[in-house]
């Protein structure tokens, strides 16, 4: 299928290649031999969602919000997700001054642009769902009173393993939040000896400079939305969620808004690939990080949710 002639670019990608190949370098730096990783960071960002990274401790997650953070010249804000946190200690309190004889509005530390919500999924339900309100609309509402959040706005959530001591599951309607999950993983052997041999990862952050200001990046948003979808890759894109609905693969399929989230992520990925518009390899490249974590597995297929994705993946053909 061929969507657009093979080698055009557009200046709706043109404008912003530069830029972005600038920030994935740079923060390549940083977080050593994960560059796949750290571009569907940045696309899970042009699309305007949000990102969730499961893994094991130690392995860069802080770090990695941190630094694109840096390199966007946007405000960063980390917040430690334990048992005790309460949702005022994320959205902020009104507390009563005497000098004014008023309720001030002291505001919490989700008024940032990115906000790392490390370890999630340690925090309990209501906390949980206090970043509900937030990452979907974009605003909170305190005591009545609706505040908008800084724009853009981007949570970067970091959450351990499940079979870890003292962590509660997302429920799905946070999972659903969230257009993205991914993994890090281990360093191959040469990107661990460069960590071994190289600096303190936190002091080379302290060092970065912004590759794009917060309007370049809003702009760049903006260019996601431009980019092409042709009829047959949408006819690609429907087979696909058909597939997950079908019983065959997963227990209960992706809902419209799931569908959309992937359209979003693969017209991402092809602006980063300074193209504007998509190729069924956009789609491919995303979709199990978009949608495995809104999935579960049929009973008895003995795969994992990516796994079972990749399957279903190899098992639709293109239009």
């Amino acid at each position: 299928m061929s969507a657009h002639p093979v080698g055009a670019s557009s200046s709706i990608a043109s404008q912003h290649a530069g830029q972005l190949a600038r920030l994935v370098d740079q923060i390549s730096t940083i977080i050593v031999g994960k560059r796949s990783q750290i571009e569907d960071c940045i696309a899970c960002l042009l699309a305007g969602g949000h990102l969730l990274i499961e893994d094991v401790p130690g392995v860069g997650k802080t770090t990695l919000a941190h630094a694109l953070a840096v390199s966007l010249g946007l405000r960063f804000s980390r917040v430690q997700f334990t048992a005790d946190l309460m949702p005022s200690d994320l959205i902020g309190v009104s507390v009563y001054e005497r000098s004014t004889e008023a309720f001030v509005f002291h505001p919490g530390p989700v008024f940032t642009q990115v906000l790392l919500a490390d370890e999630i999924n340690r925090a309990g339900p209501k906390t949980q769902s206090a970043l509900l309100e937030a990452m979907e609309e974009q605003q909170v509402t305190v005591e009545n009173q609706t505040r908008a959040l800084p724009l853009p706005f981007f949570v970067i959530a970091t959450q351990n393993p499940s079979d870890q001591l003292g962590t509660y599951p997302l429920p799905e309607s946070q999972l659903d939040r969230f257009l993205m999950c991914i993994t890090l993983g281990y360093p191959d052997r040469a990107s661990e000896r460069a960590l071994l041999q190289g600096e303190d990862r936190r002091a080379a952050v302290d060092r970065l400079q912004p590759v794009m200001e917060p309007a370049d990046l809003l702009l760049a948003q903006q260019a996601v939305l431009q980019v092409h979808a042709s009829e047959a890759l949408l006819d690609y894109l429907q087979a696909l969620i058909a597939a997950t609905r079908s019983g065959q693969w997963f227990v209960d399929g992706l809902s419209p808004r799931a569908g959309i989230a992937v359209l979003r992520a693969a017209k991402a990925r092809a602006l980063l690939d300074r193209r504007d518009y998509v190729a069924p390899d956009d789609i491919q490249a995303i979709l199990a990080q978009t949608i495995a974590h809104r999935l579960v597995p049929v009973s008895g297929a003995g795969r994992g949710q990516r796994e079972q994705v990749r399957a279903m993946l190899q098992a639709v053909p293109l239009p």
